[in-house]
């Protein structure tokens, strides 16, 4: 197969990206060992399975003991119970939303959106379309939303990791970025947060949804400015929200 004279061939990467890149698909290979059947790992059977020596086959273990992937006994580590545990929490939210956004949808004759975040901002990921009006304003499920949207203030206000609110930011100007953080501020007090995407006629609101130790989601009304005056957040549709938000916040904390 000839490639395009721009493409990058992988003779052409600089050697400690290729390495990099190797040890992470060995590393890969080695955790792909473990299976039902297999609970534990040895530099023997690392060695053998794959092809390596045994002192490299040691090595590897060490380094994924270290990360976390594996614990003391070359069994399932500690980072995989974290990984499990935000799973089960992604699937119990995905399990309790739906019929609370239902209602929601329903009450307040807008369509309904749960967001999970993503690395840039919030994705969407369930959404309950309004069943009355003559104008359903909707959004597609994976979508990935603007900084300025509701739902990714929401989420990046109650973030407890600051890295994680910088990467999201890293593409605007030092002046938005100052815009952003004092709106992120004002989230935090009111517990409700506006889109600001520029589009005329369109608004949107969101509030947090907490497990037991942080944000888990955001859950959002979508409608016309008539429908959701932005800013206005003592409204009946803005109050039904904020108690749908506390309803699965309960569900989801023990």
């Amino acid at each position: 197969m000839e490639l395009d004279d721009d493409e990058e061939t992988p003779t052409s990467l600089p050697e400690i990206e290729r390495g990099a890149i190797q040890s992470i698909e060995r590393a890969s290979a080695v955790l792909a060992l473990l299976d039902q059947d297999t609970r534990t790992l040895t530099p023997a059977l690392v060695a053998g399975r794959l092809g390596l020596n045994r002192t490299t086959a040691h090595r590897y273990l060490q380094s994924l003991q270290g990360a976390g992937f594996l614990d003391a006994g070359y069994g399932l580590g500690p980072l995989f119970d974290q990984l499990a545990a935000l799973i089960s929490g992604r699937q119990q939210i995905l399990s309790l939303a739906p019929g609370i956004m239902r209602e929601l949808s329903d009450a307040a004759e807008s369509t309904c959106v749960l967001s999970m975040l993503g690395r840039g901002g919030a994705v969407v990921t369930l959404v309950e379309e309004a069943l009355r009006g003559t104008i359903i304003l909707t959004v597609k499920v994976g979508t990935n939303l603007e900084v300025r949207a509701a739902q990714s203030r929401a989420l990046l206000a109650f973030q407890s990791d600051p890295d994680v609110v910088a990467r999201a930011h890293a593409g605007l100007a030092p002046a938005e970025i100052a815009r952003e953080s004092q709106e992120l501020a004002r989230v935090r007090r009111e517990r409700v947060a506006w889109g600001d995407l520029g589009r005329i006629g369109l608004s949107s609101v969101a509030a947090p949804v907490f497990g037991a130790h942080d944000i888990q989601a955001a859950i959002a009304l979508l409608g016309t400015s008539a429908m959701l005056p932005s800013g206005e957040s003592r409204t009946e549709k803005v109050q039904l929200l904020r108690d749908a938000a506390d309803r699965l916040s309960d569900l989801l904390t023990p």
